[in-house]
């Protein structure tokens, strides 16, 4: 909303006093380097909500804050990104879509987040897991107070965009909007009341929330509770963690339907309010135009947009005991896939692809790709190979290798680029080395990619004598969001919410 804000003060010629000032003292981060961005128009943006009870700097809130969060204080929560939301805005202006990831998705994570391969989490864990090693490791080399803050966040961001480009099969992140608990409040507080709807009474002590069934107005701190509430003491009301995501999604229709019926993006007032939120609490990339993002963004505010939660498979807990959500990686890419490319109903007739990923891979055009087989999978590296160079890699030689567990990627001169997409591809990292020819990338496998992922359909093919790509499932047809009773959407559910009126959910 705050981007929003920003939006309208650029597009309008609002701005009090010219666009560097309105955008001066919004943190910017360079976390996203020079990864590859989406071609023409379009872009993908990256909500990321942090669990985070300090501001900014790292610093702790106001007492009272921490009373109207009913969030615990400064020493609860941490750097888990508990809302992950990529929102595609197409450049012909039509409707936007919104995919919201679970937090707790047992995925792949950036190698940044881990001391030591293989790197598996929760989803939201990767920039948490990020700061805290990086900020040791800054520790160690003297970096204090609001530097050691900065440099240590910008890992966690990295490791966290990082995870979701992978996890969604490559995606393109252009941009990124971090915001924290209190920023969130912020503008809350700014635009409330806000009109929210639910399907039933419900209620959560750890949450605060106390809602009635049917549309109500509520204020900034009702607004907390209706996004955090994931309990309820009805069993029979089966309450998630993705009946939160969609809470929050019916908030965010919400909050915009406000913006648009109370006249707030055109008040100098409040766009002032909400632009002060942004340069408070809120983080953004340093390649963000915004006079540019501004001709894009018409499809959140006349086309509209449409919110779908990604499915899970099963629950379940990791080695830790902890919570986590199975999930097909290979079903959920097919989803993103799906609804990038235009898709957005969710519904699509099987096609005969490669399990590896359904995009191609930046910068693969001319560059060799070797494999070496080290999982004892009879005939998976030339299965491997096939599916890549479909994918845009020039096929390589073959070989088979002694078994090893880790999996590795290395390039020569001139490949680092395609080594980074089949990297972010397969959630390893890839490494340089002058063993390896000039334009050529090496892929060694190992065991870790055969438990989950697009090398792992392929290792489970039982025709080794070809090399032939194998045929997935389409992406299962979404469910509306706001259903009730038997056709609510369930888990395994791919759920779809559009940003029409007030939403009803759970």
């Amino acid at each position: 909303m705050a981007l929003l804000a920003l939006v309208v003060v650029i597009g309008t010629g609002a701005a009090w006093r010219g666009y560097h000032d309105v955008v001066a003292g919004v943190t910017t981060s360079g976390a996203l380097g020079d990864a590859p961005k989406s071609d023409g128009k379009d872009q993908n943006i990256l909500i990321m909500g942090l669990d985070s009870r300090l501001d900014e700097q790292g610093k702790p809130l106001p007492q009272d804050m921490y009373d109207a969060l009913h969030a615990g204080d400064d020493s609860v929560g941490g750097y888990n990104s508990n809302v992950l939301i990529l929102i595609h805005i197409p450049g012909d202006g039509s409707k936007a879509t919104g995919i919201s990831i679970p937090r707790d998705d047992y995925v792949q994570l950036a190698t940044a987040a881990c001391a030591q391969a293989p790197c598996k989490g929760k989803i939201k864990q990767a920039y948490g897991l990020a700061y805290d090693l990086a900020k040791t490791k800054l520790e160690a080399a003297g970096v204090k107070d609001l530097d050691l803050e900065q440099q240590a966040r910008e890992v966690g961001r990295k490791a966290e965009i990082d995870t979701v480009r992978a996890f969604l099969g490559g995606v393109t992140v252009d941009h990124f909007v971090e915001v924290t608990l209190v920023a969130f409040f912020q503008l809350a507080q700014v635009v409330q009341p806000i009109t929210v709807c639910l399907n039933e009474n419900t209620s959560d002590s750890f949450s605060g929330a106390d809602f009635k069934k049917g549309k109500q107005d509520i204020d900034a701190s009702q607004a907390m509770a209706f996004v955090r509430q994931r309990r309820d003491p009805d069993p029979d009301l089966n309450f998630t963690d993705l009946d939160r995501t969609r809470r929050q999604q019916a908030f965010i229709v919400s909050l915009m339907h406000s913006l648009q019926s109370s006249g707030a993006m055109s008040n100098p007032s409040r766009l002032r309010d909400l632009l002060n939120v942004a340069k408070q609490n809120i983080a953004i990339d340093d390649k963000l135009d915004l006079a540019s993002f501004a001709q894009h963004a018409s499809a959140l505010t006349s086309g509209g947009i449409s919110l779908f939660t990604l499915p899970v498979k099963d629950f379940g807990t990791d080695d830790a005991g902890e919570d986590i959500n199975i999930v097909d990686v290979s079903e959920i890419r097919a989803i993103a896939h799906n609804l990038l490319s235009g898709s957005g109903s969710g519904t699509t007739t099987s096609t005969t692809t490669t399990s590896a990923t359904p995009t191609n891979i930046a910068a693969a055009a001319g560059v060799t790709l070797n494999v070496v087989n080290s999982t004892g999978t009879t005939g998976l590296a030339a299965r491997v190979a096939d599916s890549f160079t479909a994918l845009g890699f020039t096929r390589g030689t073959v070989e088979t290798g002694a078994n090893l567990s880790n999996s590795t990627i290395t390039y020569g001169r001139g490949a680092d680029a395609a080594a980074s997409g089949l990297a972010d591809k397969l959630g390893i990292t890839a490494t340089k080395s002058t063993s390896v020819d000039s334009g050529t990338v090496q892929l060694t496998i190992g065991t870790d990619l055969t438990s989950s992922g697009p090398i792992a359909d392929l290792a489970k093919s039982t025709d080794d004598s070809t090399t032939a790509t194998t045929t997935t499932a389409p992406p299962p047809p979404p469910v509306s969001a706001t259903a009730t009773g038997s056709k609510a959407p369930a888990p395994t559910d791919l759920s779809n919410m559009d940003a029409d009126g007030i939403p009803c959910v759970k």
